[in-house]
């Protein structure tokens, strides 16, 4: 498959190129999924008359002057897209078609993008490696045995593979940086309240943001540039202004400082992937950049208090979907509450179930101080972390992953080591600060690597300065895997 879907830049050479109808170019790129999905599991649905029905306003010339004007992007699957299939990847929502769009959506229709829905996930966002989805897990595009990540699978390997130009992914403890990372890919988590969360379906509402997945970081930045902005139906949107994030394209780093934190760089990383970290440090030095040593002590309490407060907000915010208000309904239940407990149980799967138990359990009587109300002292602790570090440098640079893509079904058995699997990015989400995953390397089975930046509030700005600076003195956003031909 030609990899005319690289970048923005690529795909408006091949129309240029390559002129077509606005029927045939959306057909064009219904079928360039389908070829590569029969292996990957991308998508857990095409919808070809959705297609034909966006190709003709997509893809006018008008349309054409916008910078995302036709391109295609795909949407994982709990971003509302009016009238099109949006199921949190759960037989839960199986034949939900929302009767309006998300605000991002909205946002990227005014640009003229081609949206896909769609993108296989983890069920409701639960999981690290899209295995938990109800229509089977996305697999890697460099290694069909192995996991993409998660919870935005799909979304990455869509990016990955080149079906699609880029992606909405949502990240509630890693979800866009994690796949970025284990595909080889951009991923990219802005400030919380940056990026308005109305139509996203909650996971954690105090974690949960949309944000962009690309092949390279001027992509991520106009996606990114496109979709943030204050918005009146979310409450914890921030009413701040937009920067230009491509003015910040082409910038050198000479005299930025950038943290290495100690407590990222210990026992638990893949001795690959803490060596690719390493050169991609010295990478950073040698373009100017001032390294120096941070601390980020309450780092190590991360993962427990995100699994307290994470499925603390999941089991609220799921206790709607009962059968009777929202979601799936068993048909054959003897009364009331047979129909509850029937329903939730063939609607949901195991891990969906699990956060449900988990969440419950840490908010009943007599549990909520001794773990939720502790876990939100902690979460407070580790902003304050962050808080400090950016006093004395731009950024932060840690692993985004402990180790690159591992296979299907290896970890499945064991929550804790699947839980463990974002033990890098959920600190970001914690303290609602934007942070980035760029590829710096492979690893010695062949499988990407990524590099994660962390940055203060709202100073994205800066990320994108610094991942473009060593994207382009690097190159290594130029590997692809195998399904892509020359």
């Amino acid at each position: 498959m030609k990899d005319i879907f690289k970048s923005i830049e690529a795909y408006r050479l091949w129309e240029k190129e390559e002129p077509r109808s606005p029927e045939d170019k959306a057909s064009f790129i219904a079928d360039r999924i389908d070829v590569s999905d029969r292996d990957l599991n991308a998508f857990i649905t095409l919808d070809r008359e959705a297609f034909s029905r966006k190709a003709k306003a997509a893809f006018s010339p008008e349309r054409r002057k916008s910078p995302l004007g036709g391109v295609p992007v795909a949407v994982k699957s709990n971003i509302c897209v009016e009238g099109e299939l949006t199921t949190c990847a759960s037989r839960m929502l199986e034949g939900f078609r929302p009767p309006y769009n998300a605000t991002v959506i909205e946002k990227l229709d005014h640009e003229g993008a081609f949206v896909i829905s769609g993108a296989n996930m983890d069920e409701f966002a639960f999981g690290s490696s899209c295995e938990t989805s109800a229509y089977g897990p996305s697999r890697n595009p460099w290694d069909e045995d192995r996991i993409p990540g998660g919870s935005s699978g799909g979304s990455a390997v869509a990016v990955s593979s080149g079906q699609v130009v880029c992606a909405l992914g949502s990240d509630t403890g890693g979800s866009i940086r994690q796949p970025a990372s284990l595909c080889g890919v951009v991923g990219f988590k802005p400030t919380y309240g940056r990026v308005s969360r109305y139509g996203l379906i909650a996971f954690a509402s105090s974690l949960d943001q949309i944000g962009p997945l690309a092949r390279n970081v001027t992509d991520c930045a106009t996606l990114l540039k496109a979709i943030s902005g204050y918005d009146e139906k979310d409450s914890t949107s921030v009413n701040i202004e937009v920067p230009d994030y491509c003015a910040s394209l082409g910038m050198d780093i000479k005299g930025m400082k950038v943290g290495m934190p100690s407590e990222y760089f210990q026992e638990g990383i893949d001795g690959d992937v803490q060596e690719r970290l390493r050169e991609a440090v010295k990478a950073l030095e040698e373009l100017g950049a001032e390294i120096l040593e941070v601390s980020l002590p309450h780092t190590r309490y991360a993962v427990s208090c995100y699994y307290i407060i994470g499925p603390a907000e999941a089991s609220s915010n799921l206790g709607r979907y009962d059968g009777v208000h929202y979601g799936y309904r068993d048909e054959e239940a003897r009364d009331m509450i047979d129909m509850y407990v029937r329903s939730r149980t063939e609607g949901f799967g195991d891990e969906a179930k699990r956060r449900i138990i988990l969440g419950t359990y840490a908010l009943s009587s007599g549990y909520y101080e001794a773990y939720y109300l502790k876990a939100l002292k902690v979460r407070t602790c580790i902003a304050e972390d962050f808080r400090k570090a950016f006093e004395v440098c731009d950024a932060i640079v840690t692993p985004t992953s402990p180790t690159t893509a591992f296979r299907i079904g290896e970890k499945s058995n064991d929550p804790l080591k699947m839980y463990l699997s974002d033990i890098f990015t959920i600190p970001a989400n914690l303290a609602g600060i934007p942070a980035v995953s760029i590829p710096c390397g492979l690893g010695d089975n062949g499988m990407p690597v990524g590099m994660q930046l962390m940055a203060a509030p709202f100073a994205e700005e800066k990320l994108i300065r610094i991942a473009h600076a060593f994207e382009r003195n690097t190159g290594f956003h130029e590997l692809k895997p195998g399904t892509i031909e020359d």
